[in-house]
């Protein structure tokens, strides 16, 4: 992950696109490694929000193309597992957006929200706002506790 923190904001970018997707890592040790780096705490939630909704929003994508082949072997999420979570949707729907960031399950809701077809708009301004919501914790954070924070999670 370091030679992500080290391509600045572009690496935050890949690294929070690619952590909501394919590879299992954590876009918010991505954020504070450059916020210790001294990148703008503000450039670099707007930066690390987005890259982290496109990549939440392609599991949706591929959720609602509902091609198996493709839902298995990219993101690792079975049939059973997708099926399962039926119930979660048919109950809460668009609002299991807020919770997409979630390590484990979060991809599999944004998967089953395409998959279902649940409301594009809703699913999508949803996902940005818990995604934004997650990073500004993690900023306020840092910017409260600098060094002893970034000791602590380390």
């Amino acid at each position: 992950m370091e030679w992500l923190t080290g391509l600045g904001y572009a690496g935050l970018f890949t690294g929070s696109f690619l952590a909501s997707t394919i590879i299992p890592f954590s876009s918010d040790l991505l954020l504070i490694g450059v916020l210790a780096l001294g990148l703008n705490p503000w450039i670099s939630l707007a930066v690390a929000t987005t890259g982290n909704w496109l990549g939440g929003m392609t599991s949706y994508w591929l959720g609602w193309l509902g091609k198996w082949e493709w839902i298995e072997r990219w993101l690792r999420v079975s049939r059973r597992k997708l099926e399962s979570q039926k119930e979660k949707i048919e109950r809460w729907g668009a609002l299991l957006s807020f919770l997409a960031w979630l390590p484990v399950v979060g991809d599999v809701f944004a998967i089953a929200l395409g998959f279902y077809r649940i409301n594009l708009k809703l699913c999508a301004v949803y996902m940005f706002i818990g995604r934004m919501v997650r990073f500004l914790v993690w900023i306020l954070l840092y910017l409260k506790w600098g060094e002893a924070f970034v000791r602590w999670i380390s």
